[in-house]
């Protein structure tokens, strides 16, 4: 057994911060796509936009400081939030499917260990540095 396994084993998920990020990510995915999925919202809009925020990598091609201020002002649950917010408050389904849509993804990329983005590199995230 390899000592990371090993440390796991010996303690309780509750005292595993990084194991609880992701269970928070995989929750947060799974309730976004229920929501969704309970409004009765599209099924295609949701396929097709599912992975669209990756998009925002696209400034690393400047540098990574550009690129970690794009892809985090994307990748948090503040702008999923306003979406929500807006969506509710106006009464815009479109805006609630955007925000449902992009939770959803957050959520994604925290189950499988992508966090918020370091200036520094593309792989320095906060999941990392927990």
């Amino acid at each position: 057994m390899s000592s990371q396994a090993a440390s796991i084993a010996a303690n309780p998920a509750i005292s595993q911060p990084r194991l609880l990020l992701h269970l928070e990510g995989l929750a947060i995915f799974i309730g976004a796509v229920a929501l969704y999925w309970t409004e009765g919202f599209s099924g295609w809009l949701f396929a097709l936009l599912l992975f669209a925020p990756d998009l925002s990598m696209v400034g690393y091609l400047k540098n990574p400081q550009i690129g970690a201020t794009v892809y985090n002002a994307i990748h948090t649950f503040v702008t999923a939030g306003i979406l929500l917010g807006m969506g509710w408050s106006l009464e815009i389904d479109l805006l609630l499917q955007l925000g449902l849509i992009l939770a959803a993804h957050i959520g994604i990329d925290r189950t499988l260990g992508y966090g918020l983005k370091y200036a520094t590199a593309f792989k320095e995230t906060h999941l990392q540095r927990v």
